[in-house]
């Protein structure tokens, strides 16, 4: 038996929470050596709040404040000071729909993660996945960067690539993204979690073993 503390993971979502259930039943599993300690959402009904309830993960609704896109001062503070009463090691975003500001990005600086449906620098920003359908392009995917200032522009971690099919709408290639979603990020997590990842400049490294 051992006292070895666990890596511990604070989750942020907005949706139905597909993400948060990969990386959660990957953690059950054990093949991300850490556990969920908390999940957060500004949306009072929120699917990802019910789907950690029911891994008995603590899960709460924070209001977001007066703001539609991002946490007002206090709501930030709110959110941060949870996160750091659950002693997280890494804030995991999946499916926040809000910019998160300085303060929070301070409060836990080089320790918070994304994943983004393309294959970044390409189509930042909302809906990408059809911006990618609407270029044209052949090849499309996912992303997992660590959270800086700037719109989905911090270093990248991970990335997985999809197929842009002839017959493909923005339902199928989501749904196609989605599926990678839940195999890279784990991944991802699991490395941070297993300190196989550092950041030289703007290029994230990965230490096997």
């Amino acid at each position: 038996m051992t006292n070895e503390r666990r890596f511990r993971i604070g989750v942020l979502g907005s949706g139905k929470g597909s993400n948060f259930v990969a990386i959660a039943d990957a953690c059950a599993a054990g093949s991300v050596p850490a556990e969920v300690a908390l999940v957060l959402s500004d949306v009072a009904e929120a699917g990802i709040l019910s789907r950690a309830r029911e891994r008995v993960i603590p899960a709460f609704f924070l209001p977001p404040g007066k703001f539609r896109t991002k946490l007002d001062e206090e709501t930030e503070h709110n959110y941060v000071e949870a996160l750091q009463a659950a002693q997280v090691d890494l804030v995991v975003l999946a499916g926040f729909m809000r910019v998160l500001k300085e303060a929070f990005l301070n409060a836990f600086a080089g320790r918070i993660v994304n994943i983004h449906p393309s294959l970044l620098p390409s189509f930042p920003g909302l809906a990408a996945w059809e911006q990618a359908l609407a270029h044209g392009v052949r090849v499309t995917g996912c992303t997992v960067h660590f959270v800086d200032a700037g719109v989905d522009s911090g270093p990248i971690i991970g990335q997985q690539t999809v197929p842009v099919l002839d017959d493909d709408t923005d339902e199928t290639l989501l749904q196609r993204i989605h599926s990678a979603e839940h195999v890279l990020y784990p991944k991802c997590v699991a490395a941070i979690a297993r300190g196989e990842i550092s950041i030289r400049g703007r290029r994230v490294l990965w230490r096997s073993g």
